[in-house]
């Protein structure tokens, strides 16, 4: 349990201090004053004045933020300060100085997603085939173990993903498909059938299969140039991001349980788990986590910073600023909505840790 607290400490550390950050960094570029950069909540453990900021690290670590002059609009303002007030900022900088919390965030992701494609290339399952399944198109057209796949339809094909997805895809009709047998490359026509298959989410799903699977083993590395390793870089963020936000869509629609739903003491679990299996497993779990906080962030409710770039958006296209009052019934609605999040997490939590889980 040590172990997966440190290793809950360290990531939770890690995207808390890249996400504040971003607030910080553009805060500072466009000229507000920093009074606090914290990680963590409650009291503070470690602190250092430099400047205008004081730096500290506090007892909670489920979070952090960073404190601007000015930053709430109630708060009275010296003359002196006016040009380091968040408040008295134009609107397009108050939103970048928001939305740079996220941003880097997502950022963080391709960067560890760009080093390990760059130090790791990538690994890709080749079309070989393992296993021919009985009474299947393939079968019928005399597809053998160890053929390898090399066009669908005058497609070419570099993975098992790829020929999949050109099936999958396609529209039922026959295929013609080049394999390679023996060194010899052979013309074959394969008529695909339909089949209900579950995808990601559990949910029944038509593809057109033609009966083989993959032959175990045959994996290949691919080294990637900085350039390529850039392209994945960005390829794996934006799937990761899609998958993501697709999730919480099918919560909310109830296609999938919100028993899935974890907390910090899933998040540790998972960390010291990830930990143990290497640097370069806990870097992509790590990911993957920025993204989510990136995401959540940029929810529209009150208190996030998706609620705050919700007000800006409504300034900008009304000409004014929401009433106080407003504001801070919405925080209040923002900040219960929150706390029941936290409630409901850490009691699916528990429920695992009784279940064996």
């Amino acid at each position: 349990m040590s172990h997966s607290l440190v290793a809950f400490i360290v990531v939770l550390g890690i995207l808390v201090f890249v996400h504040e950050l971003g607030h910080f960094l553009v805060a500072r570029f466009f000229g507000v004053g920093v009074e606090t950069f914290s990680l963590g909540f409650g009291p503070k453990i470690y602190k250092k004045k430099v400047g205008l900021t004081e730096y500290c690290i506090s007892l909670i670590p489920l979070g952090g933020y960073v404190k601007m002059v000015g930053e709430d609009p109630k708060e009275a303002v010296e003359p002196a300060d006016i040009e380091l007030s968040f408040t008295h900022k134009k609107l397009f900088q108050k939103s970048l100085i928001v939305a740079a919390g996220p941003f880097f965030n997502f950022l963080l992701a391709f960067v560890i997603f760009y080093v390990i494609a760059q130090f790791s290339g990538l690994y890709v399952v080749r079309p070989v085939v393992g296993a021919v399944g009985e009474n299947t198109p393939a079968k019928a057209a005399g597809i053998l173990p160890d053929d390898i796949i090399k066009s669908v339809q005058g497609k070419s094909v570099e993975s098992w993903d790829d020929m999949v997805e050109i099936i999958g895809n396609g529209t039922g009709e026959p295929l013609k498909i080049i394999i390679s047998r023996n060194g010899e490359l052979l013309p074959v026509m394969i008529k695909p059938e339909i089949k209900v298959v579950k995808n990601i989410f559990g949910e029944d799903q038509q593809k057109y299969m033609i009966g083989i699977s993959a032959k175990s083993g045959a994996v290949e590395n691919i080294p990637l140039n900085p350039f390529e390793a850039i392209a994945e870089g960005v390829k794996q963020t934006w799937r990761i991001s899609s998958l993501t936000i697709l999730s919480v869509v099918k919560i909310f629609q109830g296609t999938v349980s919100t028993d899935t739903l974890g907390g910090p003491i899933m998040i540790a679990q998972m960390a010291g788990e990830q930990a143990k299996e290497g640097m370069l497993n806990l870097a992509f779990f790590i990911a993957m986590l920025s993204i989510n906080l990136g995401i959540i962030n940029l929810f529209p409710v009150p208190v996030l910073d998706g609620g705050h770039l919700l007000f800006f958006g409504i300034e900008a296209f009304t000409g004014r600023a929401t009433s106080e009052k407003v504001r801070e019934k919405a925080n209040q609605v923002g900040i219960a909505l929150l706390v029941a999040l936290m409630v409901f997490v850490f009691y699916n939590d528990i429920v695992r840790i009784f279940n064996g889980g």
